[in-house]
Parts: C-alpha cells; structure tokens; sequence
C-alpha cells in the first residue's frame, strides 16, 4: 500500500465553463514501485486531504491506471465533527469518470452514489449499483468528489484506491424495458415519475418498487436515480403487460433538481453545473432529444441545494405535489398557480402539474400521490404526449377517481389540459364527479382565486359539485379536492387536483 499526502499540494483551481472544480495531483499506479505488488494481483493508493469551507462543488483527483486492470475498487471517509446549531455539517459525495474525461456531457461518466455508499467497484462484467459496468482501461481516470456541504473546521477526507489485475472479462449487453404496455385503448393511466432504487440513493431493489407500484395501482413509472442512469439496464425483468417503464435520470444539481422523464434508454444527463453557469437550457434541450420531458421536481424543497433556481421557460411540466402533502407544495401549487394566470393573460405556453412520491425506502409508500393521464395507449409516447399536454389529474392513491368537464352552449365540450371555445359572455357549466374522498371538499379555482366551495362529501365518498360562470369572468377552472382543515385558515391537505380547463377563444 502507499499513502501520498504530498501531492495536494500541487492542486490547481480550474474554471471548466461551469462550476469551478479543483484539481488535484495525479495519484498513478503505472510506476516500477508497484510492479511487485502487480504481481501479486493488487495494488493499493490511499489519499488524505482537507477541503476548506467554500471548496468548489467539484474536486477532481486523477489517477493513471495501467493495462492489465480488470476492477477498480474505490472507498472513502470524511470526519464529522460537531457544529455549531443551524450550521450544515460536513457531507461529501463521490463518483468517477474513466479515461474519457470529465468534460461536460458525460462521455466519461462510469458512476456516481453521492453520499449514499462510502465504496463502490467496476469492472467489465459488473459493477456496483450506481455504476457502470465496463473495461477498466488505461489511462487517467478521475475519481470527483462534491462537497456537499462543509463544515466551518473544513471536511478531513481520506480515499483508498485499489486495482485488482487480471483478465478484463467481458460486458454484458443491456436489455432494457419494453416502450409499450399491454393497454385498454384511450383511457385514463396512473403513474408515478419519481421513484429512487438502490441504484442511487434508495433503499429497494427494482423488483420491490415494480412490486408496491402494481399493488398501488399504477400502469406506469418512471426510473428516476440522481444523476445516473445505471439502472436502465435492470428493468425489463420488471416490466411487464401490465407495468410500462418509463427511462429518466433526476439530475441533481446545487440550485434544484429536475426530471428527465421518459428519455431513451442509457441517457445520461449532466449535473455539473448552476443557475449562474447558463448550462441548463443545453441540458433541457438534450432531454428533448432523447425524447423525454423536463420536469422540475420539488420546486420549494427545503433542503441544501433542492430549491428551484433555473426558472421554468425550459420546463414540459413541474412537480406541484411531492410525497405527503406539506406546506412546501403548497408554496408550489401557489406558484404554478401564479404562472397559469400570466399564461392565460398572455396566451402563452402553460405548464401542466404533476405529482410523485419520491419514495426511497420503507415506510415511503409508491404511488402517492400519482399522476393520472389521459393516453391513446399505455406507450412511452402516449403517456409523455398526455402529460405534456396536460391531460391529466393527481390523485392521493388508486382509491381516488375523478372526472372533469366543461361545457358550453352549442354542444361545446372540454376536458382537463383543453380549452373550451365559447364567447365571453357565453354560460358555462364546470362539473366535477369525484370517488374515494369522504369527508372531503371540492373546490373550484381560477384567475380570480377560489370561487366556489362545496359542502363536505359524505362518508360514501362519492360527491359532484356544479358551478356556472363565464369565459370573461374565469379565464381557466381548475379543480381541488382538500381534506378537513388542520390549521385553519390554511385549507386542509390535498386529496387530488386537475390541471385547468381553460375557457374562451
């Protein structure tokens, strides 16, 4: 084994065009000091440093790799010490790209967990969950590690690098799931788009999250690991006539994260970089390409780094409702609000809304709340065509149904995600039907606020509500259903809620 210190000390701070990042001294491997233990099948570097508070969010540490690897072995630490109340502690993640680089765009990306695995391993037949399985060749490598956040005495870390030589072995061709679903024509598909495995930051295996989606009812789901795409390759076995898999990536980067939903199997989606960069309409546009959608998640999130600051003019959609309803999608709901008013006052592009759980690991359950979309099919393209368009509600669980209609005179009709083309002046009659929700309210929402309130459903859990209005009174009726109040005035938690029907021409 060898340990080198010394080599921190010929660091250099690189501006890459985005984050700075901070490059230290190559650790190397393809010296004559380690031909013995070549020999012997393992070699050993083990690396110490400290990061100061204010350390750039990337730290890069090359490494040159012989020919003649067949894994690579990766294990840190870091100290934690004691902070002072209301300071971040220190938090370090880690990843690694191979010989290819570290540009942005990923060619060189082989892996990342974050701060969920203090080591990892690759070789050409396997891998670690988060990583990917191919040939370790020769060259530089660099291990990058992302101070997540560091304490005011500075983040000790330690890193210990192993090579194992010997046959490279071969790679596995991936398989992945299936774009299409056995399904029931145009019809109403529940889904949920935000769901972590193992293979980041999760705590279930894809067989269990296949499993609690088909008992939450779900047609559809979305793999969505922070900033990886290593488990695209470990779903077909989940897949199935009656579960569509969906292909994504929730990049996670230090002023939000945000969906890549539905894109094409093993596409990676860079994180490296903030608001301030100017990179992330680059990034929403390479999800485009790879057919997906870009979703925003948890816009008012509370944690470190999980607030939405890159805007919405990049968006597909936004995530309104994450996990158990709270005060954050409320401030969510409030905003996406917001901006449907300047939509329908502009007439430009409006923003659909969705909901997911997020769930990583027991008790978090799968599927609540989830995204109910009106499709030709249960395909990839039609489930992203509905949720693009807006078609579609969210919904608690399966045990919640809704239906909601707009109608005019002259047999004019509009469901979710449309418009109703009536004159301003014209009646209209706005309905709602809803199941599942006893002792609940409805509510009716437009430009002006909530207009209209209905007594409580019964403990039957069916209800309707009826309300007449104008084109030149609502501009758009959206609809919620709350739960009793807990902390009135506040209104009670949500049950479901639609994307707005948008009245006039």
């Amino acid at each position: 084994m060898c340990e080198d210190e010394s080599h921190l000390n010929r660091r250099a701070l690189l501006v890459t065009g985005a984050a700075t990042a901070l490059t230290l001294g190559t650790v190397s491997f393809a010296d004559d000091a380690g031909a013995a233990e070549r020999r012997s099948g393992q070699e050993t570097r083990t690396i110490r440093g400290t990061l100061p508070t204010g350390a750039p969010d990337f730290v890069y540490l090359p490494v040159e790799i012989p020919r003649g690897v067949r894994q690579i072995h990766v294990a840190y630490a870091y100290e934690k010490p004691a902070v002072p109340p209301g300071t971040p502690g220190n938090a370090l993640d880690i990843g690694i790209f191979d010989e290819r680089g570290t540009g942005l765009g990923g060619r060189g990306f082989r892996g990342w967990s974050g701060g969920a695995r203090t080591e990892f391993f690759l070789r050409a037949d396997d891998a670690t969950p988060g990583y990917l399985p191919g040939p370790v060749r020769a060259g530089r490598w660099h291990i990058v590690l992302g101070p997540y956040t560091v304490s005011p005495q500075g983040l000790p870390y330690e890193v210990t690098i192993t090579l194992t030589y010997g046959d490279p072995g071969r790679t596995p061709k991936p398989v992945y799931p299936p774009e299409r679903a056995k399904g029931r024509g145009r019809a109403w598909y529940r889904g949920d788009c935000h769901l972590h495995t193992w293979y980041s930051d999760g705590r279930r295996t894809p067989a269990e999250i296949g499993a609690l989606a088909r008992a939450a009812g779900l047609d559809f789901i979305n793999s969505s690991e922070h900033n990886t795409h290593s488990a695209h390759a470990h779903w077909s076995d989940v897949a199935g006539d009656d579960l569509l898999v969906l292909l994504g990536e929730e990049v996670t980067t230090r002023n939000g994260h945000v969906l890549a939903l539905g894109t094409e199997p093993g596409t990676f989606v860079d994180w490296r970089y903030r608001a301030r960069d100017n990179r992330f309409g680059h990034y929403a546009r390479a999800i485009r390409r790879a057919g997906g959608l870009v979703v925003p998640a948890h816009p008012h999130a509370t944690c470190v780094g999980c607030n939405w600051k890159f805007g919405f003019n990049d968006a597909d959609a936004v995530e309104v409702w994450n996990g158990a309803y709270s005060p954050e999608d409320e401030v969510a709901l409030s905003e996406w609000d917001n901006a449907l008013v300047a939509a329908a006052r502009g007439g430009r592009r409006w923003l659909p809304a969705m909901g997911n759980s997020d769930a990583h690991r027991d008790p978090d359950p799968v599927g609540r709340p989830q995204t109910v979309v009106l499709a030709e099919d249960l395909t990839r393209e039609a489930i992203l065509d509905g949720i693009r368009a807006g078609r579609s509600y969210l919904a608690e669980s399966k045990a919640v149904e809704l239906s909601f209609s707009a109608a005019g005179g002259k047999g004019a009709h509009a469901g979710i995600g449309e418009r109703l083309r009536v004159a301003a002046d014209d009646p209209v009659t706005v309905r709602l039907d809803v199941k599942g929700v006893p002792g609940c309210v409805i509510r009716f929402v437009t430009d002006q606020g909530v207009l209209f309130t209905s007594p409580a459903v019964g403990p039957s859990g069916t209800g309707s509500a009826e309300w007449r209005t104008t084109a030149s009174y609502a501009a758009y009726v959206r609809a919620e259903v709350r739960k009793p109040q807990t902390a009135p005035p506040l209104p009670g938690p949500m049950a479901a809620l639609t994307n707005p029907i948008f009245l006039g021409r």
